[in-house]
């Protein structure tokens, strides 16, 4: 067994993933994606691109409702959506705007929103995900070549960040 790292080294990586998340362009090409571990072993895959259909102020009141089974309905500017507490973030589901239109919410050190989106850009196999997982580290571990992307992966407590980037291609001189 690992012993636990100190909390402040904890904090530090946590900061440093933040941190690679913010430095990353806007683009589909240079994303973040999130990573989850479902007990049946397969993924569950969060994009950090794309606009929100909710606000913030939308969703820090919907934290308020948010439970294991379900909180209230409530009406929102994109429809009738309902707050679920799990041990990984708020989950928020969004009928209105389609069966898949689900988003995890987690707030970062600072206590900033951070919105996590059910669909993307970046789609990648199982075993890319499985390669950038196995890469993870608190620090950031080393960076992967998959297919189209490279990735930095960093593991938190809701799972593992991986910031994906498409590769510059160098000169031919």
């Amino acid at each position: 067994m690992r012993p636990k790292p100190p909390l402040a080294a904890v904090l530090a990586a946590f900061l440093a993933a933040c941190a690679a998340l913010l430095a990353l362009p806007a683009s589909a090409e240079d994303t973040a994606l999130l990573i989850q571990i479902e007990p049946s072993g397969r993924y569950t895959v969060w994009h950090a691109g794309g606009k929100s259909p909710l606000s913030e102020e939308e969703i820090s009141a919907l934290e308020v409702t948010a439970r294991p089974e379900g909180g209230k309905p409530t009406l929102t500017t994109a429809g009738l959506v309902q707050a679920f507490d799990t041990d990984k973030g708020m989950l928020i589901r969004l009928p209105a705007l389609g069966p898949e239109k689900t988003l995890l919410i987690d707030r970062d050190g600072c206590g900033g929103i951070k919105i996590w989106h059910a669909q993307g850009d970046v789609n990648l196999t199982e075993d890319e995900l499985t390669e950038i997982v196995l890469s993870a580290l608190p620090e950031g571990g080393k960076n992967v070549a998959l297919s189209r992307y490279h990735a930095k992966a960093y593991s938190t407590r809701i799972g593992v960040i991986a910031a994906i980037w498409k590769p510059v291609a160098k000169p031919v001189r």
